[in-house]
């Protein structure tokens, strides 16, 4: 197989991000610009990101399923398909999303420039569906005061658990990534006694420590996100980011998932909002609502530059 270049799904994490999920216009001109600015897309990263190499720019491009057909027709990544809504205890909504841009830097002024350069290259086509710009918190944690990622896979692990290899050899190189953007009820969260909290994620909140297994509830987050496939853990990459805009009273962790099959991430999202076995689902969805939700295809580097 060919040798191909992925896109950045495993790039080291940053203090700030904008995940910016677009729909596309019936315009006429969507598919050429959009083409467009996937090839010129390294040239606009090395010319922002110039000014400070130490900052790590960097931008992952994802299409959902109907602009996959519109915008590159066939062949079709082999599991790509809409996010599909999970109706449980608790509810896991599909919201539109044609295209996700997820960009990352150690600061936020280049995110902020190569957001903007993006959208003056396909403003006119798009609309924008959602937008949220993330920040690391005091000691990686998320707003509910837990340490967030700490199990995430690195180095050639991260790889493995995200790209695309030869079970679906057209597009090796690629992976999937789900998105949901979760808002906390802050204010009931806090209100629980820390033990409680602890056995909703599985972890002890100040050092971070996983509990043991034999202390664990079996509803606990990390749990019910923990699956295997013939005794081998099937992992994902994630690179969740608080957000929060204090005037609306909005606080929420915006979830990102990347695996070389959504079928991971969904079986995840299922054990959480239906429960392992049904009914025991994750007691932290009774504080964190999912608002938003999508699947896109990451094509590699390789295929974004033959175009």
């Amino acid at each position: 197989m060919p040798s191909v270049t992925t896109q950045p799904i495993t790039a080291q994490l940053t203090h700030s991000a904008i995940f910016l999920v677009v729909t596309l216009k019936q315009d006429g001109r969507e598919r050429d610009l959009v083409r467009a600015l996937c090839g010129d897309m390294p040239a606009l990263l090395r010319g922002i990101g110039f000014r400070h190499p130490d900052r790590r720019l960097s931008c992952v491009v994802g299409f959902g399923s109907d602009a996959w057909d519109r915008i590159f027709g066939a062949p079709r990544p082999a599991e790509l398909h809409p996010f599909r809504e999970i109706k449980g205890v608790h509810h896991a909504v599909s919201t539109p999303g044609d295209m996700l841009f997820h960009i990352r830097a150690t600061h936020m002024d280049l995110c902020f420039e190569l957001a903007a350069q993006i959208m003056s290259r396909i403003g006119e086509v798009v609309a924008t569906a959602d937008e949220v710009h993330g920040f690391k918190y005091f000691d990686e944690r998320d707003l509910l005061g837990f340490v967030d990622g700490t199990e995430n896979p690195v180095g050639q692990d991260a790889l493995d658990a995200a790209v695309i290899g030869d079970e679906d050899a057209a597009f090796a190189g690629g992976s999937y990534v789900i998105v949901q953007k979760y808002l906390h009820d802050l204010k009931g969260w806090n209100a629980v006694p820390v033990e409680q909290q602890e056995g909703m994620i599985g972890r002890k909140k100040l050092s971070d420590i996983e509990l043991d297994d034999a202390a664990k509830p079996a509803y606990a987050h990390n749990v019910l996100t923990s699956i295997e496939e013939n005794g081998e853990p099937l992992e994902i990459v994630r690179d969740n980011m608080p957000f929060g805009d204090v005037s609306k009273g909005e606080f929420g962790t915006y979830f990102i998932g990347y695996a070389r099959s959504p079928a991971r991430i969904e079986k995840m999202l299922n054990n959480m909002f239906v429960g392992l076995p049904p009914g025991n689902y994750d007691r932290l969805l009774d504080f964190s609502t999912a608002v938003t939700g999508s699947l896109f295809f990451v094509p590699s580097l390789t295929f974004l530059a033959d175009l």
